[in-house]
């Protein structure tokens, strides 16, 4: 029993225990029970199965707040909206992955909750380099501050849309070295098939190309909000599970974003305030001399662009036919 005290990364292993046993029970239960039958998710069913994952989001972060004080309460829940919000750009591309592959909505879920699986792993290992860089060498957050004001800049010309699926050189690359069919098998990733010679042989399906390339996806858009997180703080407990809860619900609002997508016209101009603003802010403490800016100040002005974001760009669409 004494090994589930001993200290990993700043807080005793049970806690990361019981973080891994609840992420694993709830994919469990999301595969398992919810959606154990492929099936098209409407709008209603996504946006209960997100007000879920928010609640837990949520209480976990009441547990945080409660087990290490308000101000890492605060940051959790800081780090929560900003990975979240973050996350949202994500769609836009998950959303053109899916049109490229012609993934019908009945098997979308399927490659988003097996995608949370590489997510996790990805996270985890970004994450762990970014705390032990932080530890070592603390200079190393000027650098992801200074990055994510260079990021949040680019973000706002138009140069930064993002390209065609199709003259992306991460996919020709898979294609090129991946044995394909050439339709969809279902809602399987792997199929057996006779090749040129009568040999079986087996062959990946275009959805598992979109879950790779949903993987990717998610790798790249981890390159802003890994460094976002340790803007906000640098505890490796508080970035991980506030990025994997944000992760987790923000799949489940997938397929109510999705269908509404064309109305958050300015979403991608208040994510670029939020990273600006997340970057800046270490500066600007060093230049107050401050500790670091308090984080209930972080989170207000988060949510005060991002509020400005969403509910311009709904204001500005009013009159869009549905």
């Amino acid at each position: 029993m004494d090994l589930l005290f001993i200290d990993l990364l700043n807080k005793p292993v049970w806690t990361w225990i019981g973080f891994v046993v609840l992420v694993g029970a709830l994919l469990a239960f999301d595969l398992g029970v919810l959606h154990k039958k492929s099936h098209a998710i409407g709008v209603a069913e996504s946006l209960k199965l997100s007000a879920f994952y928010i609640a837990v989001g949520l209480g976990f972060g009441a547990v945080v707040w409660a087990w290490l004080g308000p101000q890492s309460g605060v940051e959790y829940l800081t780090g929560f909206v900003v990975e979240k919000s973050l996350a949202m750009d994500n769609i836009f591309v998950i959303a053109m992955i899916f049109s490229y592959f012609a993934v019908p909505p009945a098997y979308q879920h399927r490659v988003l909750v097996y995608g949370i699986i590489g997510v996790l792993i990805l996270r985890g290992l970004m994450i762990w380099a970014g705390a032990a860089l932080v530890t070592q060498f603390s200079w190393v957050l000027y650098i992801f501050a200074a990055f994510l004001v260079i990021t949040g800049v680019r973000m706002l010309f138009p140069g930064h849309a993002q390209k065609d699926l199709s003259q992306s050189r991460v996919l020709t690359f898979i294609k090129k070295h991946l044995r394909m069919t050439d339709q969809l098998e279902g809602e399987r990733f792997f199929v057996r098939q006779p090749d040129a010679l009568g040999k079986l042989r087996l062959y990946a399906t275009p959805l598992f190309l979109a879950l790779l390339m949903v993987e990717f996806a998610d790798l790249v858009f981890a390159v802003d909000s890994i460094p976002a997180i340790f803007a906000i703080t640098t505890d490796p407990y508080i970035v991980l599970t506030s990025n994997v809860f944000a992760i987790l619900g923000l799949r489940a609002l997938y397929f109510a974003l999705a269908a509404m997508i064309d109305r958050f016209v300015y979403l991608k101009y208040a994510l670029a305030g939020v990273l600006i603003f997340i970057g800046s802010k270490i500066f600007i403490a060093d230049m107050l001399g401050l500790a670091k800016i308090p984080p209930l100040l972080s989170l207000s002005v988060t949510l005060g662009i991002l509020a400005a974001g969403i509910i311009g760009s709904l204001w500005k669409t009013r009159r869009a036919p549905a």
